[in-house]
């Protein structure tokens, strides 16, 4: 009996698929388990001061301002650090009521010019009731 040898001169073929399924299955796992919430969180470090809490009203206007000097009303961030931005941003918080409560909160390494400005655009919307916002102060 004589057997017969077969030559061919391709090259032989890789099947690529099972390696394409592996792919695509690795990127549909990691997809799914990435999440992609976005926590938006003002970080403030308050300055310290003794006293008695503040007692809260229905309507507040809370002004926030980090230690860069950005803006945020109601945890909203305020676009530019005009006065004029400011004053629009505060009427558009406080709606119709006739007499809300500001809170400006700053971080202690705020820019003081950042302060006076929301105190000002406050004042020139017509808000009187001003309160600045501390941390109580430790014991040592």
């Amino acid at each position: 009996m004589q057997f017969r040898t077969k030559h061919n001169d391709s090259e032989p073929l890789v099947n690529l698929t099972p390696l394409i399924d592996v792919v695509f299955l690795l990127l549909i796992f990691f997809m799914v388990s990435t999440t992609f919430n976005r926590e938006t969180r003002i970080s403030i470090d308050l300055p310290e001061a003794a006293g008695d809490p503040l007692k809260v009203e229905k309507t507040v206007v809370e002004i926030s301002i980090d230690a860069q000097g950005r803006y945020f009303i109601n945890q909203k961030r305020v676009v530019d650090e005009r006065i004029g931005t400011l004053k629009r941003a505060i009427r558009e918080i406080m709606g119709d009521a006739p007499n809300p409560q500001l809170i400006i909160s700053s971080d202690r390494r705020t820019p003081y010019e950042a302060v006076i400005r929301a105190m000002d655009a406050a004042r020139q919307v017509g808000l009187v009731n001003i309160n600045l916002a501390t941390q109580q102060a430790r014991e040592p």
